[in-house]
């Protein structure tokens, strides 16, 4: 019987992820910086597939959760970044820079 409930358990949370991609842990991803909008609080990249987001490799404008990473990041910068839906938002929610 326990057995059973840890199973219903483990596939309702992954049919909730599944129905949800927010529901998802974010996975970092790398990416290339193009553009920096500090007044808008937005950051442009050219990134590779995020697997939680279920997208595809692109470039995208992307707002951030914390306007003061925009100070320390510069167009030409490669990052290691996090992102999801906000508020349905897409939002970066961690970004560092790559040496």
């Amino acid at each position: 019987m326990r057995k059973l409930m840890i199973l219903l358990a483990v596939l309702t949370i992954a049919g909730l992820q599944a129905l949800h991609p927010s529901l998802a842990q974010a996975v970092p991803t790398n990416g290339d910086v193009t553009k920096i909008d500090e007044a808008a609080g937005k950051i442009t990249l050219r990134h590779g597939p995020i697997k939680n987001l279920d997208m595809d490799s692109m470039t995208m404008v992307f707002r951030v959760a914390d306007p003061a990473w925009l100070k320390t990041i510069k167009p030409g910068d490669r990052v290691k970044f996090e992102a999801e839906r906000v508020n349905g938002q897409l939002t970066v929610t961690s970004i560092s820079k790559l040496k």
